[in-house]
């Protein structure tokens, strides 16, 4: 069995595909009995559906694979905080324990902006949350991501003006 920082690297690992194809960089991984057995990463661009996110894109796989719904006996590594509509389909996918890597300040509806398992009736999923898992390298991903986005743009700005004059 592998370590949750192993399991990460799993997700980052397809977050870097959602990178090199201009999908903001977020991976998933879906774990049961220690196989990862769905991978995933936002593809919200490329299909343009707002319900393209890594998250609900690996638990579609794994109800696949595992032919049900219930992904009770699985974990989910993530590499950045679920959204609300994320954090919805987790638990009502009865996702056993949800591992994610950095916080989400815009977004993040699991302890950031909402704290799900306060809201009563709705905590029975996931029964774990550990967050925090290659915190570090998960932030750096997004950060450098947007950092070029913000560039590219302005480079484009800059260019227009010109060939304006």
């Amino acid at each position: 069995m592998k370590t949750p920082e192993e399991y990460m690297k799993a997700a980052l690992k397809e977050a870097e595909k959602a990178k090199q194809i201009d999908e903001v960089p977020v991976g998933a991984v879906i774990v049961q009995n220690g196989i990862i057995i769905a991978k995933a990463h936002n593809l919200r661009e490329k299909t343009q559906m707002a319900s393209a996110h890594a998250e609900l894109l690996a638990i579609q796989k794994a109800s696949k694979k595992l032919g049900t719904w219930c992904l009770e006996d699985c974990d989910l590594y993530v590499t950045l905080e679920p959204c609300l509509m994320c954090t919805g389909a987790i638990e009502l996918s009865r996702i056993h324990a949800l591992y994610y890597g950095t916080s989400d300040p815009k977004g993040g509806s699991v302890d950031t902006l909402i704290q799900v398992k306060k809201i009563p009736h709705l905590n029975t999923y996931p029964k774990e949350i550990h967050a925090g898992i290659l915190q570090k390298e998960c932030s750096e991903i997004l950060t450098s991501f947007f950092q070029e986005k913000r560039k590219k743009a302005k480079q484009k700005k800059v260019l227009e003006k010109a060939e304006k004059r």
